[in-house]
């Protein structure tokens, strides 16, 4: 009984149901394999969850005792030994909670700990109101799973593409759930759980919080009833209800009610939809219809009749449609019936309640079948019953003659009389204007006439070229031709509406603008009598505005007069106003959508609708007619060459005057309309208006010249009352409707955003230009786009208000309450938003040209102002509140995305990032929700959208990765500055101790918050328990990659990498579980991949040295068995193995056979590197210079925030377009079209190259990550964990591996560097474990095969592929090649046998040596050289050419390999080369250009050393040579010796006592003294003087002479050094070497007369 009662700490009606919908989500939604099988597993073990849908566990007297005695005696926990007591406080709210939900006492404990486990992720609530969001979140699981399936079943309405045997197995559960009677549950279910009912038992027993849980509550309990709702809707779609459940659903609408507006609600919505779609494959039972078709008839009145006619509609539509096929026969009893239902249904006002209760519905344009059903409802109504339309029309027709005698007789209309086809029509114009899912099923209702055959529009129609329209579409294009038909004045505005309409898609507007074309008369027809072919005709139309026109200008009096204080509203009535808005409304419709309607309009002589509706405007007519013709105007000017025109009309009306006549007292035009008339009013149709066609005009076209000749030209007049008279003065107007306030900021804020993107900071910008007007000298205007850069790098009233108003949203939004206007304010809030970041993102230039140019204008940057204090709080909290829009990135992606872009470019200034911190830190709970909404926005669950798609759920989840990419990058750039910084607040680290002194845990433990730091390591660890990775990685790669970096930086900063590395250690075990999944493959996005595992491997790196120097042997021996095996192996439970299984797996290389080997992860990670990259092809230009455009692609090259080096695309088809703009004549103009053609391939092959540099960059940096990686495995790792045997071959499989990748014919050049450090450590470390190991093995440590753990054929390909490396790099890879001599001079080592000390004891005679076996090191040595002459002369070239040119360290590296390779070479093959190519008199000679350099070392101050480092290296190759009798007579014959007797150097000795003796010493001891230099000098040469003496032992003569020349020409230094006193180690070197040549140089019959002169002295000196 005990484990029954156990208690399940991840609540049982939350965790198992959240695991459930993760199932049915990763099964159907994500497609994950492997899914079928769990989904499978879950459905069973919740099968009654199904069936009891929604149903909580029982209570009992049993269960309530335990929990009551669990805080004495202690309740057993799953998963946890032993029991736990409860506190008292926790069991009395179990409780509550228990008699809250009515659900069994454990139940309510299990949500209550849960609720507790789940705090921190719900900061400033309680576990009990934690605990209430996750019974109504298990809830939400539920009916999110069982919707989800039942939308995956077969069907017949749609298909989500899965596999059959997913389908059948959802069918096939489906199928049980509903013959248990599952619909019967749902809408018992949808009438019982409402929010109102649930608030008030919450609010009773105090289970309800802050504005935030009250909102996240009320929307998980409308989810849960809209997705039951939905669970029928896609039932119905898909398959047929039994009889019983279609009454049963009849039965619930008969009992909905509206909401306050009209509307049905979501849930009501989706229920009378599933009818729709019940009806449509109707049924041939008899009893089916029998049944449904008496209920509905013969039923009683339902609570809303107009919801009754909509659903009789449906039926009487589906009889009539039934009727016309076979099996309708047998039904004639009912489909009789049809006329009657529908007239029942037009009785209860079917169309209204469509217009009102079904579109008027928010929820309806949200789903695309709903549109397709009711499209087809509309149609079919027109298309099945004809003759009901046409009594619509006859009443009509009647009710309008009943009208116009009314009005004859001056009585009132009849109030009987009926509006259906009024109604009609209005349904038809609301439905079809708006199309979110851009279907165009208007297109149904036009039918290509044969008069418009020729046109391009009517080529095809949906897709059909040429054929006879369908019947249905040339009876509703029939229905839209005969209502325009003698149309009465009833119906006028009404079919108006109906176009409207009708014309909103592209390809309807044309057929609409065709339709009132062809109804005109020919022009000039009877013109002067006003006579027109139809009423609906845009002959009629525009003469009816050109009378109107011409009566009303008449009345326009003088500007001084008070016509705008009193408008004569004469000449329009109310009914002609609202058919000439109606009008206007289509005109806007159709030139909105097609830009030739908008073109042939505009062009149009007898019409001319622009100038007409211009001079409208000037009459005096009403605000509203004002703002529609504005509007009109606004769709005009979406063609830049109507915008430029209307741009001059404007000017010349001066709707806003801009200039003011001579005398002129009053002002006129717009602002005196706003200001008295619509202020007066409360309303402001006419202001909105005029920011729109500004904003549409600004957005087409914006002339320079604006106003030249009257003024100074520019947009200065319009965006000085756009500021001052609307924006400035908008938060004081009076609004009648509260909502308008918002509209005209939103207005206004549109204008001013789009001015700032578009502008461009350029030096012009800050000359002061003078204009000549009317004969003087006037200032002229400055870009709009300057004044508004002006206005926010000051704390000008636009700055100020822009900042109160961010501070209005963000305290409207915190109520979470709906209001009117909210959806305005939240635009204008983001206008706000973007003009703030466009300000800061374009400040530096602004403010560097401002400076460049001296002009005496005073800005400050805005993240300075943004640290004002605020007028309404009193407190510096500007930034917060931009902060504060993170809370709302649920509600509110947009506003967030633009905060978090502000935020990032603030916190790049580290002189202000203490100042952030206390901002964000002074109040508490300001500080947790601000915090918590950075973790929100990381912790938002979207499925990584990253298409281009328009679907809105996508954007949305695009909008979210966004955020989460801004604020990752606003983490990583505070943490390269110094604390306190913001990353390190927002990463949870101390900001008011030191850094370092921070102790990181988990959420909730010891009261620590969640942090960013937190929802970074979430994101990187879902799914890195499962076998296919951490699901970032694939799913959003870059990302994952800036997590990486973030965690990188953290490990890698002094002050974070303690606390990081030690939570990541423990509570985390984050690097073996992602290092186990290397390396990531991410085809088609190899960038991303390769910067996640150089991040990963960077990291790795710290913590082996980390671990290392700590002697945390069981860590790095546990990362190092992860990286380095190459055995299949099973890690233990802990996750760590034992020294002898890690011997075992390292070591197992040498043992074939036994098991089958598996590439080292190192070794895997380096071949998911590739080497090869496509160069993209040469620019082919046919019009621009390739030389000048590959100067201009350079200067716009930038480096990015990753660190490459790019172009800037923008910046340069912004170039590129300005110099095709530039041309002039014809013939620029008519080859426009082909330069922008070719503009847009050199952009194409710019982003190529930008691409193609973005992916060497990310190969080079994670190559460079591999060799840390390994470097540190080697260098810092404790010997003893990879002993030296293993350590070899490790290294050999590495060594050979990278020789591979990089000697492959397509192998990118950019990463040899890279590879050539990497083989050079590597090399390094193999020669020092080979010598360490024969060392240790003693002089019999070879074995036949070779060295003891590496045989010799391995180390002959490693030398191989080192020649090969060399060979294969060209000229342009000398310091390359540097590294490549460092390897092989490491790996010649090798074979050098290590020299011992000749004692007693080992001394062995010359017999024994000469007949002793060849020992290893010989034979290696042997074996090397014989491939190294392989490679024959080009391998001589390549090293003696480096040797004598190129760099220092390339240079001195050569000399050292050439004097390797001399050492062994027996036969003299390479000083015959040497000496034969010319090389080694290039060397001779090269010491008297070495001279001058070398003099420079001796004196005082410390000089560069390279000069003597190269030196010395070729002295000592020079010395090496002359260990030959063959090399020393070379020598003699190239000169040396003269060109040492020519060297001014050796004159230079230091002649100062206490200079040579102690000299100016450097302070760090590295340079040494002028005496210890000049010693390094002559030393060399002195050894090189005795080894030729030695060596030329046949041609002494000529050696001895050469040298005594030398000796007579530098006697002054020789006789000083003889004579010095110092007795040091490096002046006995020289008087040792001086004596033995002088000895050298003496044997008789050498010497002439003088060099004996010059002798005897030297030998007095020497004696003396």
């Amino acid at each position: 009984m005990a484990t029954q009662m156990a208690v399940n700490s991840g609540a049982s009606l939350w965790g198992p149901l959240k695991e459930l919908w993760e199932a049915v989500e990763g099964a159907i939604w994500r497609r994950q394999p492997e899914s079928v099988h769990l989904l499978d597993l879950q459905l069973k073990k919740h099968k009654p969850s199904f069936l009891t849908l929604f149903k909580n566990p029982m209570k009992s007297a049993e269960q309530r005792e335990k929990v009551r005695k669990a805080s004495t005696e202690g309740i057993a926990i799953q998963g946890q030994q032993g029991v736990r007591l409860l506190p008292e406080q926790l069991i009395s709210e179990a409780f509550i909670l228990s008699d809250l939900f009515d659900l069994g006492e454990l139940a309510a404990l299990e949500l209550l700990l849960a609720g507790e486990h789940q705090q921190p992720h719900f900061p400033g609530l309680t576990r009990g109101l934690v605990a209430v969001l996750l019974y109504w979140d298990g809830k939400r699981c539920v009916a999110n799973s069982l919707r989800s399936l039942i939308q995956s079943r077969h069907g017949k309405t749609f298909t989500l593409d899965l596999s059959p045997e997913l389908v059948n197995l959802t069918t096939r559960f489906t199928d049980e759930l509903m013959a248990q009677g599952l619909t019967k549950q749902i809408l018992n279910l949808i009438s019982d759980v409402s929010v109102t009912r649930e608030f008030e038992r919450l609010q009773k027993e105090k289970g309800l919080g802050n504005e935030k849980h009250r909102k996240e509550v009320s929307d998980l309990i409308k989810e849960c009833r809209q997705s039951l709702a939905e669970c029928l809707f896609a039932w119905t779609c898909q398959s047929p209800l039994s009889k019983e459940d279609t009454l049963t659903l009849i039965g619930h609408l008969e009992m909905v009610t509206a909401e306050a507006d009209g509307s049905l609600d979501s849930v009501n919505l989706a229920l009378v939809m599933s009818f729709y779609f019940l009806a449509l494959p109707l049924l041939t039972e008899k009893q089916y219809v029998a049944a449904v078709h008496s209920r509905l008839v013969e039923g009683q009145g339902w609570k809303l009749p107009g919801l009754q006619a909509v659903v009789q509609l449906a039926w009487a539509l589906s009889l009539r449609a039934l009727s016309q096929l076979p099996q309708g026969a047998a039904l004639v009893e009912f489909t009789e019936a049809d006329e009657a239902l529908a007239d029942q249904a037009l009785l209860g006002g079917v169309f209204l309640f469509l217009t009102e209760g079904i579109l008027g519905s928010d929820d309806f344009s949200q789903e695309e079948f709903y549109t397709r059903r009711l499209h087809s409802l509309i149609t079919d109504f027109l298309a099945l019953m004809p003759v009901k339309v046409k009594q619509l029309r006859n009443r009509a027709d009647e009710d309008a003659r009943l009208i116009h005698m009314a009005l004859q007789m001056g009585s009132e209309p009849p109030s009987s009389l009926r509006k259906d086809l009024d109604h009609l029509m209005i349904l038809i114009g609301e439905f079809y204007s708006k199309d979110p899912f851009e279907l165009e099923l208007a297109l149904e209702f036009w039918c290509p006439s044969e008069s418009l055959q020729h046109t391009s529009f009517t080529g095809s129609f949906l897709g059909v070229p040429l054929q006879r329209p369908p019947h249905k579409q040339v009876v509703l294009s029939k229905f839209v031709r005969q209502m325009g038909d003698l149309l009465p004045a009833t119906l006028y505005i009404p079919y108006l509406r109906m176009l409207k309409g009708l014309a909103s898609g592209p390809r309807c507007s044309h057929y609409c603008f065709s339709l009132l074309k062809t109804n005109g008369a020919p022009h000039g027809e009877n013109r002067q009598a006003g006579i027109s072919g139809s009423v609906v005709s845009w002959e009629h139309f525009f003469h009816s505005l050109m009378l109107y026109h011409e009566n009303l200008r008449r009345d326009v009096p003088s500007a001084d007069s008070m016509q705008y204080r009193h408008p004569p509203i004469r000449g329009i009535t109310q009914r002609e106003l609202d058919g000439l808005t109606a009008f206007l409304q289509l005109l806007t419709t159709i030139i909105t959508w097609s830009e030739n309607a908008r073109l042939a309009l505009c062009e149009h002589p007898q019409w001319t609708p622009a100038v007409v509706m211009l001079g409208l405007l000037q009459c005096s007519v009403q605000p509203v007619l004002k703002a529609q013709i504005l509007h009109a105007l606004a769709a005009f000017g979406k063609s830049p060459e109507i915008a430029a025109s209307l741009w001059q009309s404007l000017e010349y009306t001066q709707i806003l005057q801009t200039v003011k006549a001579p005398g002129q007292r009053q002002a006129a035009g717009i602002e005196v309309e706003l200001n008295e008339i619509e202020s007066i009013c409360e309303e402001y149709p006419l202001t909105r208006a005029f920011c729109h066609l500004i904003s549409t005009l600004v957005e087409s076209a914006l002339p320079v010249n604006l106003g030249a000749g009257l003024r100074a030209p520019g947009f200065q007049p319009y965006l000085d009352f756009l500021r001052d008279s609307v924006f400035l003065a908008f938060p004081t107007r009076a609004y009648r409707q509260p909502a308008e306030k918002w509209e005209v900021a939103e207005a206004v804020l549109e204008v001013f955003h789009k001015l700032l993107r578009e502008y461009e900071p350029q030096p012009a910008d800050f000359l002061q230009e003078m204009v000549e007007l009317q004969g003087e000298q006037v200032p002229a205007n400055k870009p709009p786009g300057h004044s508004l850069m002006f206005h926010l790098l000051n704390d000008s009233p636009t700055f100020s208000l822009c900042l109160n108003l961010l501070e209005e949203g963000a305290r409207h939004l915190d109520t979470y309450a709906p209001f009117p206007g909210k959806k305005q304010l939240e635009s204008a809030v983001l206008h706000c938003l973007c003009l703030l970041e466009l300000a800061l993102q374009k400040e530096v230039t602004f403010m560097d040209l401002l400076r460049e140019s001296q002009t005496s204008l005073l800005v400050s940057p805005v993240e300075q102002l943004l640290q004002g204090v605020s007028a309404q709080s009193r407190r510096a909290d500007h930034i917060t509140n931009i902060a504060r829009y993170l809370y709302h990135s649920s509600s509110n992606p947009d506003a967030a995305f633009q905060s978090a872009k502000i935020l990032r470019r603030i916190a790049r200034y580290p002189n202000i990032q203490a100042r952030l911190v206390g901002d964000f830190t002074h109040d508490q709970a300001a500080s947790e929700k601000l915090m918590a909404g950075f973790v929100e926005c990381l912790d938002s669950e979207e499925h990584f959208f990253l298409d281009s798609d328009s679907d809105p759920e996508k954007r949305v989840g695009r909008i979210r990765h966004e955020i989460k990419i801004h604020i990752l990058n606003l983490l990583i750039t505070p943490l390269e500055l110094k604390g306190p910084n913001l990353g390190l607040y927002l990463l949870g680290y101390e900001v008011k101790k030191p850094v370092s002194s921070t102790n990181l845990q988990d959420p909730g433990v010891l009261g620590c918050p969640r942090s960013c730091l937190h929802a970074i390591l979430s994101l990187l660890q879902r799914g890195s328990e499962w076998r296919s990775g951490p699901v970032l990685t694939k799913q959003a790669p870059q990302l994952a990659e800036l997590c990486y970096q973030v965690i990188y930086q953290l490990c890698v900063c002094p002050d974070t990498s303690g606390p990081t590395m030690r939570y990541l250690r423990t509570s985390q075990d984050f690097l073996f579980s992602h290092l186990q999944h290397l390396p990531f493959i991410l085809l088609e996005n190899e960038i991303a991949a390769l910067s996640q595992m150089s991040w990963l491997m960077k990291t790795a790196a710290i913590e082996l040295r980390v671990t290392s120097l700590n002697r945390q042997r069981s860590h790095t021996q546990r990362l190092l068995n992860l990286l380095l095996d190459d055995q299949p192996h099973t890690l233990h439970a802990d996750g760590e193995t034992g020294m002898e299984e890690e011997s075992r797996s390292v070591s197992g290389f040498l043992h074939f056979g036994m098991v089958s080997k598996v590439r080292r992860r190192l070794l895997s990670v380096l071949d998911s590197i590739d080497f090869s990259q496509e160069a993209p092809e040469l620019l082919q230009l046919d019009f621009f210079e390739r030389a000048q455009i590959e100067q201009v692609i350079t200067n716009c090259e930038h480096v990015n925030e990753q660190g490459h080096t790019v172009c800037n695309v923008k910046l340069l088809h912004r170039v590129l377009v300005a110099e095709i703009n530039a041309l002039q004549g014809m013939a620029a103009i008519g080859q426009r079209p082909l330069l922008m053609e070719e503009v847009n391939s050199i952009l194409q092959q710019v982003v190529e190259r930008n691409r193609v540099r973005c992916s060497l960059s990310a190969k080079r940096h994670a190559l460079q990550s591999w060799r840390s990686l390994v470097e540190t495995i080697l260098t810092a790792c404790p010997s003893e964990l990879i002993p030296a045997d293993q350590r070899q071959l490790i290294i050999r499989d590495l060594l050979l591996d990278l020789h591979d990748k990089v000697l492959s014919e397509d192998a990118a050049g950019e990463l040899m560097p890279v590879v050539a450090g990497a083989v050079f450590t590597l090399t390094a470390h193999l020669s020092q474990s080979v010598l360490s190991e024969q060392q240790g093995a003693g002089p019999e440590g070879g074995s036949g095969s070779g060295f003891a753990s590496i045989a010799n054929s391995a180390l002959h390909l490693i030398l191989r592929k080192l020649l090969d490396f060399t060979l294969c790099t060209g000229g342009g890879f000398q310091r390359l090649r540097a590294h490549i001599y460092g390897a092989l001079l490491y790996y010649l080592q090798i074979a050098q046998k290590p020299e011992k000390p000749e004692t007693l004891q080992t001394g062995t005679s010359m017999w024994e040596r000469l007949t002793a076996p060849e020992d290893c090191f010989s034979k290696l040595q042997r074996e090397n050289l014989a491939i190294i002459e392989s490679y024959g002369t080009a391998l001589m070239e390549v090293v003696c050419r480096d040797a004598c040119d190129g760099h220092e360290i390339g240079r001195m590296l050569a000399l050292a390999v050439l004097d390797r390779v001399l050492s062994i070479d027996r036969q003299c093959q390479w000083l015959v080369y040497l000496c034969n190519s010319g090389y080694l008199r290039v060397l001779v000679e090269s010491l008297r250009q070495d001279d001058a350099a070398l003099q420079t070392l001796l004196r005082p101050q410390p000089p560069l050393l390279k000069p003597l480092y190269i030196y010395e290296s070729k002295m000592a190759l020079l010395t090496r040579v002359a260990k030959t009798a063959q090399g020393a007579m070379e020598l003699l014959r190239c000169g040396l010796v003269g060109q040492l007797v020519e060297c001014q150097v050796f004159h230079m000795l230091p002649q100062n006592d206490a200079l040579r003796v102690f000299g100016r010493r450097d302070p760090s001891g590295f340079i040494p003294s002028p005496l210890e230099r000049y010693r390094q000098i002559l030393l060399p040469t002195l050894r090189l003087m005795q080894v030729i003496l030695t060596s030329t032992t046949t041609h002494h003569q000529q050696g001895a002479a050469q040298v005594l020349q030398w000796l007579i020409v530098h006697s002054d230094v020789i006789q000083s050094i003889l004579h010095g006193q110092d007795m040091s180690m490096g002046a006995l070197q020289e008087l040792s070497l001086l004596t033995a040549i002088i000895s050298k140089t003496a044997l008789p019959g050498t010497e002439t007369a003088q060099e004996r002169k010059w002798r005897f002295p030297c030998n007095r000196c020497y004696l003396s």
